[in-house]
Formats: C-alpha cells, sequence, structure tokens
C-alpha cells in the first residue's frame, strides 16, 4: 500500500461525518495545488465549496464536443463569476474524425466505446498533473453510488479520490444553491435531473418516480460513463 492509498483509507474513515467544507480543506492541507475539482457544469456547487477553501482551485471540465449549449454556457458563467480556474479538457478525436473513423452516432451504438474515448481518456491525461481530486456524487443519486465513500482512493488513477457531499441530499443541494447563489445549469429547471451529453439516447428527462439518473443512457442498461468504474 502506497502513502497516498494509506493517507485516503484513513480520511475515508475519519472524514465520514466531517462537513464537506472540512474535507475539502483537508485536500487542500494535503494537496495544495496538487488537487482539482471536476464539473460537468450541472451545477458549480463542488466548484463553488472548493474556493472557500483553495481560492483559484482548478476546476477540470470535459467538454466531449457533444454538450448542450446550456452546459457550455454554465461553464463560461462559473469561469467568469467563481474563485476558480476553469481547465477545459477535450478529446483527442473532434466529433468528425470520431465519425470517420468509428462511424456516425457511436454514442448510439456503442455508448461505452463512445464514453471511453470523449470522457474516460481525457480526464486520465488531465488528471495527470495532480495526486487528488474531488467530484459530486452523492449516495442519493442512484443505486451505484449508494455506497461512495467520502475518501477512497481510486486504483485505475493512482490517485485520492474525494466526494466531499457524498451525503448530501437533493434537500441539501437545494439549500446550499439557495443560501450561496451558486450556479446551475438552466436545463435543471427544464425537468432534467442528470446532464451528460446531448444525444437523447445519452441524456432525457426521467420518468414520475424513476432515480435521478434514469435518463441516463435510459433503456440500454449503461448507468455509468466510465470515470467512476
Amino acid at each position: 500500500m502506497t502513502d497516498y492509498e494509506a493517507l485516503a483509507t484513513a480520511a475515508g474513515r475519519d472524514l465520514e461525518d466531517a462537513s464537506a467544507q472540512e474535507i475539502l480543506q483537508w485536500a487542500a492541507d494535503h494537496f495544495g495545488k496538487r488537487f482539482c475539482v471536476t464539473s460537468s457544469m450541472e451545477d458549480a456547487v463542488v466548484a463553488h465549496l472548493a474556493s472557500t477553501v483553495l481560492p483559484g482551485v482548478d476546476v477540470v471540465f470535459l467538454d466531449t464536443g457533444y454538450h448542450f449549449a446550456e452546459t457550455i454556457g454554465t461553464r463560461d458563467a462559473v469561469a467568469a463569476t467563481m474563485k476558480v480556474n476553469v481547465i477545459t479538457l477535450t478529446p483527442k478525436l473532434t466529433v468528425a474524425e470520431q465519425d470517420a473513423q468509428y462511424g456516425p452516432n457511436l454514442h448510439d451504438r456503442d455508448p461505452d466505446q463512445c464514453c471511453a474515448l470523449r470522457k474516460v481518456e481525457p480526464l486520465n491525461r488531465g488528471l495527470g498533473g495532480y495526486d487528488a481530486w474531488a467530484t459530486g456524487l452523492r449516495r442519493d443519486e442512484s443505486p451505484s453510488r449508494a455506497n461512495t465513500p467520502v475518501v477512497s482512493w481510486d486504483p485505475k488513477r493512482r490517485k485520492v479520490k474525494l466526494a466531499p457531499i457524498a451525503r448530501w441530499t437533493q434537500d441539501d443541494v437545494d439549500a446550499y444553491v439557495q443560501a450561496n447563489g451558486v450556479l446551475l445549469n438552466p436545463l435543471l429547471w427544464e425537468g432534467y435531473t442528470s446532464i451528460g451529453c446531448s444525444p437523447l439516447s445519452c441524456t432525457a428527462k426521467p420518468g414520475e418516480g424513476e432515480d435521478g439518473r434514469a435518463g441516463r443512457w435510459a433503456g440500454s442498461g449503461k448507468t455509468e460513463c466510465g470515470i467512476h468504474l
């Protein structure tokens, strides 16, 4: 077990009941500029939280080439108004190049491969300069995320991974947004509850009574893009 792996394992236990700010302060104290936040720009909650303990923190955004205009607008608004440094990562292939190499609409035919090319590989490459990264994962989002630790060891990337709002509920998120004027993706007001890429096979509005991520790759059996697997 590496020093960072042991550190993450201990922190996952010791910080289980800590506040989101305390978890992020722990990361800032241990990793400084070698710590970043990742954001899908569904909202800017974790980015805002991190900026309160580490102003100027790097916020990493994956521009897949398939995003809704509202998502790109949210990214630009976060960069312009918050005390963060937004870093945009892009895939090695443009959408046109991917279409030429793999055929059009890969997201419909093989969503796992499309996500691997447009999300997983760029993130792995972009995280190369960091020792720790934070996500907005919450346990209440879906059954696949129910056991998300607040701090863990990411064995694939060999980095410390934080989920500072893992224990939050949607009500907690809403309260924080209202109290702090945090930016939200406008699509949330239109009935979307989890926002990814714009093709209907990737992001749809969930049905009545479904969990918040039910609209992601609806009908395919796919529940995660691969970043958190």
